[in-house]
């Protein structure tokens, strides 16, 4: 392979990849604007890992990381974004961001789409340190939202308190700090009437 042609196929993932910025989050910027797409957010954990690796449950490699957290969201750029209480939408989930995951990095030459797919690879794993970190930050950036924003994709999607402490259990996992952290936010939530306690609750 000539390097016009890798050249070619790095131009043409990188103007792929612009698609990101068209993919719509349920979550709302924190000034509660508008609701924020998934480039925008990638960017914004990506930042918080480097302010918050201190926090991490063991010690990390702060540059895989901010790899694994920059990679881990293009697949919606086909699959497009799942929100995380959406219980129809996690039947297909996997399927549809595989099947994501082989076009998008294939776009690739082999040796880098094999790079970023193994870093895909290992978030959704999320066996390693890196991984277990990276997914506690994308857990939590929500909740951050919508302590912000008095819970407005929490309500406008029915999401009741016992959904989210179950997914911030995770956030515990690959950092105990942060894992507290939002469980005071979702009391708080709670406490204010931003979020429901439980279905009976709404």
């Amino acid at each position: 392979m000539n390097s016009a042609t890798r050249l070619e196929q790095q131009i043409a993932f990188i103007v792929e990849i612009d698609r990101l910025k068209t993919v719509l989050r349920q979550n709302y910027l924190a000034d509660g604007s508008r609701r924020e797409n998934t480039a925008e957010h990638s960017w914004h954990v990506s930042l918080m890992a480097m302010i918050l690796s201190e926090h991490a449950a063991a010690p990390v490699d702060s540059a895989r990381v901010l790899e694994l957290l920059l990679v881990h969201d293009l697949v919606e750029i086909d699959a497009g974004d799942t929100f995380a209480y959406d219980s129809i939408g996690e039947q297909t989930k996997a399927a549809r961001e595989q099947a994501a995951a082989e076009r998008i990095f294939g776009l690739l030459p082999a040796a880098q789409a094999e790079r970023l797919r193994a870093a895909w690879d290992e978030y959704e794993a999320s066996e390693t340190p890196e991984a277990r970190f990276a997914l506690s930050l994308d857990r939590l950036m929500p909740m951050i939202h919508n302590s912000l924003t008095e819970g407005r994709a929490w309500q406008a999607n029915g999401v009741t308190a016992d959904k989210v402490r179950h997914r911030a259990e995770s956030i515990a996992q690959g950092a105990p700090a942060l894992g507290a952290l939002a469980l005071e936010l979702i009391n708080s939530a709670v406490d204010a009437g931003f979020l429901a306690s439980s279905p009976s609750a709404q």
